[in-house]
């Protein structure tokens, strides 16, 4: 029986982290069902992108209040874990406060843990404040109707539980540690639990310990299921914003790429060396891919990573001059829509033991409307917003492809645009020997 908390703690440890990395294989799947793309250019920059942006969190305080409140709960969240890894040892070996020896640095640990868990509990509740009683503009925009406000709030939920969960177990520790309780040395400064304590006066020792014990088994417990929510959630931001920023566009932000099969046939064209009636080579007799893309199978893999480190913020849709203008464009619906077909194929593999089966769906259409493809204005606002280098654009670009390229869909206006610049050289439908005439006007 002595060892039986061990025994528990080990198996809900293992539970947790072997479920974790079941998701984690299967968002690796998911992720790798995008064409693939070369990303290895520019390492140099692509690590100082990173730093700045997932680390250094330079785009996330351009808005101040939003971004000081996140920043908190980022460093938070980084720094607390290391007390996660003391509670983690101290369940498999049995033991209390293991980095206790290390004398007043364990003390300034604990009690800078204490004072970060007391600002995330204040960022959290700010935050709280913002979605649910100022209701801030991007956070009541149709998309975020449902599931995406409860999970928004869930998490807040969850780490405001957290946070309490360990004041409240190092205010019993330190009620204890004062009564001399068994197994409970002096360790550790409560700067901010200290105040809990005069609501545990009056308990019994036996009773504290049950305070300090259930708070210890729910806290890191909590952390467990926290982590095994994160699949589901929009917060896969936490782990996935460190690829994103490292694979994110390094080109010039208004320069689209060329698809290779167009510029090979214009290459082709433009060679007065070539045969037009060669044999084609081995190579070239293979079925052409498809222009553009119609669902997530034809985006590149970085779209998809793109579209499962979305956090929801909205910036991208508050920043965008289709959706001021009353368009029904959000660029964060873009990425949310992406990201919930791409789960839909997920599932439907799981289904069919990893063979993707036709459902009859696609994103564009049945997620995306052509409304939404052609309000875009190409002003890559919503790239420039993005706190995590995501880039919506680009998933318009490819699908407008599709509509063009392959279904001749594209919009009445932009048809005759095309078919002036094809006939008369120009945009306008005047035949080029007329162009001059205005000036005898």
């Amino acid at each position: 029986m002595e060892y039986l908390p061990n025994i528990i703690f080990a198996v809900a440890l293992i539970l947790g982290i072997g479920f974790f990395a079941r998701n984690v294989k299967k968002l690796s799947r998911n992720i790798k069902l995008g064409k693939d793309v070369d990303v290895s250019d520019n390492k140099g920059q692509r690590w100082k992108n990173m730093a700045k942006i997932a680390l250094g969190q330079t785009k996330m305080v351009v808005r101040p209040i939003a971004g000081l409140m996140h920043v908190i709960v980022y460093v938070g969240f980084i720094i607390i874990n290391i007390e996660v890894l003391e509670i983690m040892l101290d369940g498999l070996l049995g033991t209390h406060r293991l980095f206790s020896p290390l004398g007043s640095v364990y003390d300034f640990l604990i009690g800078s843990f204490e004072i970060l868990a007391l600002l995330v509990i204040v960022a959290v509740v700010v935050f709280w404040i913002r979605r649910n009683i100022i209701r801030i503009q991007r956070f009541v925009k149709p998309e975020m109707k449902g599931w995406p406000k409860t999970d928004g709030n869930m998490i807040l939920y969850i780490e405001f539980v957290l946070m309490l969960l360990f004041l409240t177990m190092n205010a019993a520790d330190f009620q204890l540690q004062q009564l001399g309780a068994d197994h409970y040395a002096q360790a550790g400064a409560f700067p901010v639990s200290q105040f809990i304590v005069p609501l545990l006066d009056g308990l019994s020792e036996s009773s504290l310990i049950l305070v300090e014990r259930t708070a210890w088994w729910l806290h890191i417990l909590g952390i467990l299921a926290f982590l095994n929510y994160l699949y589901y959630s929009k917060h896969l931001h936490i782990l996935l914003a460190f690829p994103n920023t490292y694979y994110g566009k390094v080109k010039p932000q208004g320069q689209f790429n060329n698809l290779a099969s167009v510029t090979k046939e214009v290459k082709l064209m433009m060679d007065p060396d070539a045969d037009p009636f060669a044999t084609p080579a081995e190579d070239d007799v293979a079925e052409p891919e498809k222009f553009g893309a119609s669902d997530v199978m034809d985006l590149n893999w970085v779209q998809l990573l793109n579209a499962y480190t979305c956090t929801e913020c909205g910036r991208c849709t508050s920043e965008c001059p289709a959706n001021q203008t009353g368009k029904k464009l959000s660029p964060r619906k873009i990425m949310m829509d992406t990201r919930d077909r791409l789960e839909e194929v997920g599932k439907n593999m799981d289904t069919n033991k990893g063979e993707f089966v036709p459902d009859g769906k696609q994103l564009l259409g049945d997620y995306i409307s052509h409304e939404e493809l052609w309000a875009c204005t190409t002003c890559n606002a919503c790239v420039q917003a993005c706190p995590v280098s995501i880039d919506p654009l680009s998933i318009i670009v490819e699908m407008r492809r599709y509509l063009v390229m392959e279904q001749s869909a594209a919009p009445m206006e932009l048809n005759n645009m095309m078919s002036n610049i094809e006939n008369n050289g120009a945009p306008w439908p005047y035949n080029q020997m007329d162009r001059l005439n205005w000036v005898n006007e």
